[in-house]
């Protein structure tokens, strides 16, 4: 490939920053490893699946010669009418691949597919490009859509493809970029020309390191700000970060003199983590928590993953579907703990309801339920609960006894400076217990948190069976953390109670 040809994918960047096209190239070893092999394969997939949409097709091959693809495309537009995925154009260096084009006699229709439930800004200026470029090349261009995921849908025993796919006319609002294009890429050719050498262009910190995606390069364009500052402040906003930052106010002794932060939460944060204050703890809200329980304490935990083309009968695309849980349980108040964990099969068609059982069957007697973020553990049984009616009450009795254990931390009924303003079981862990090794999380292998342990299962149906094994253990032992975690937790209230 030209190194000067600006693709689709590179004129994108370059519209939220054209300075991510220069650290690509020359500080590549600098960008965060923000790629995530699930999200690209369900990119992958909804790709694959989109091209039937509009019946048989012809794929243009990849060819690592941009010319093969271009020359392959010519010939397949000759057999009009036709559907062509992958169809791949040159324009005045300006290179695109179309991921669905309708060759009709009387010109061509664009169909964008993006794995998003929503359009955002960038992908309009993503078919605008192409639009751009087919039209320049001669190509009379009648209509471009947008293909995207309907989060409403919900699957039957057979995939509906009409219905898993929302598809929106965007061609009025691609045409009025047009001119915007034009400019948009004589700016990026002349940036590219002007900073070919290893000169480091300057650019400013603004809102568009995080919009429409979390720049890669974020780490290495703020390594010169003191620290902490003000874009470690966590929940406040990045526009009033920003405000912040443009004042000058930027570290946390800056902040501390800035009369308008009156966020309490924001004040004490800064003033924890500037003045080593020892922990705060509301013992009295503590021990409100301890003297809720009631034995047997099930320390529970789940593990969810999410299919953008629905896998189960009866759920949605991007539902949280649990295919783990680890399970700790003290039976009384002289009992040392019981581990019982589940982990589904990879592949098992009644994942969800094998799920449910195993865990109403662990939490048979009444006690509490205990859990970190009870919004998302009772979400998973409500949901679950609408698809199999005859499990609804189990569940919904086990939603009744769920105490949740992160309230005192995001209350800051409990707070110290390690926690640097934040109630992530991550970040408490820590705090709580410096000196565990088997509390830290970094020591574990394979998996290391929710993301990774969502990837690790998905992959697990493209591995042999002995990579399938060691990935398997390694989510045992992760969730087993998890839940192990507020085993702990729950000593340490009563400790700090005594």
């Amino acid at each position: 490939m030209d190194k000067k040809l600006l693709s689709k994918s590179k004129y994108c960047q370059a519209v939220q920053c054209e300075k991510i096209l220069w650290l690509n190239k020359y500080k590549h070893d600098e960008a965060e490893d923000s790629a995530n092999d699930s999200i690209l394969k369900t990119g992958r997939k909804v790709g694959e699946l989109a091209k039937g949409l509009f019946g048989d097709y012809n794929d243009i091959p990849y060819d690592a010669d941009i010319d093969v693809r271009i020359q392959n495309t010519q010939r397949t537009l000759q057999n009009k009418p036709n559907v062509i995925c992958e169809a791949s154009f040159l324009y005045d260096n300006n290179f695109c691949s179309v991921d669905i084009l309708k060759n009709d006699a009387d010109g061509v229709e664009i169909y964008e597919v993006k794995s998003s439930t929503e359009i955002k800004d960038i992908f309009l200026d993503d078919v605008a490009y192409q639009y751009y470029v087919l039209n320049n090349l001669g190509l009379k261009v009648k209509k471009a859509s947008i293909v995207y995921i309907n989060n409403e849908y919900v699957r039957k025993k057979e995939l509906d493809m009409a219905q898993l796919f929302n598809i929106e006319d965007v061609t009025e609002i691609v045409r009025a970029k047009q001119n915007q294009i034009k400019s948009n890429i004589d700016s990026i050719n002349d940036f590219m020309k002007n900073f070919e050498g290893e000169s480091e262009p300057e650019s400013e910190l603004g809102l568009d390191c995080f919009n429409p995606y979390q720049c890669p390069f974020w780490g290495y364009c703020t390594r010169d700000l003191p620290r902490p500052n003000v874009f470690d402040i966590v929940k406040m906003r990045n526009d009033k970060k920003f405000e912040k930052y443009y004042d000058g106010i930027i570290s946390f002794e800056d902040l501390k003199n800035d009369a308008s932060l009156t966020t309490p939460r924001f004040v004490e944060q800064i003033d924890f983590e500037l003045n080593n204050r020892p922990p705060k703890i509301q013992k009295e809200a503590i021990a409100d928590i301890l003297n809720s329980l009631k034995y047997p304490l099930y320390f529970i935990d789940y593990e969810t993953c999410q299919y953008a083309i629905p896998e189960y009968e009866g759920t949605k695309p991007y539902q949280q579907i649990p295919f783990q849980y680890s399970l700790h349980i003290i039976e009384n108040e002289d009992a040392s703990f019981k581990h019982k964990e589940f982990l589904a099969e990879a592949g098992d068609e009644n994942m969800i309801r094998n799920f449910a059982e195993s865990m109403i069957d662990d939490l048979a007697e009444d006690g509490s339920v205990i859990v970190y973020n009870k919004g998302f553990e009772s979400s998973v049984n409500r949901k679950i609960g609408e698809m199999y009616p005859d499990l609804k009450d189990e569940l919904e009795r086990i939603n009744g006894n769920i105490v949740d254990f992160m309230v005192p931390f995001s209350k800051r009924q409990y707070y110290t400076k390690e926690m640097k303003g934040s109630y992530s079981i991550k970040k408490v862990l820590p705090a709580l217990f410096p000196d565990d090794s088997k509390l830290n999380y970094d020591n574990l292998s394979g998996v290391h948190n929710g993301g990774e342990a969502s990837s690790a299962f998905l992959s697990l149906t493209d591995k042999t069976p002995e990579e399938q094994e060691k990935i398997r253990e390694s989510l045992l032992r992760y969730c087993e953390l998890d839940t192990y975690a507020m085993v702990k937790i729950w000593e340490k209230f009563r400790q700090v109670c005594d």
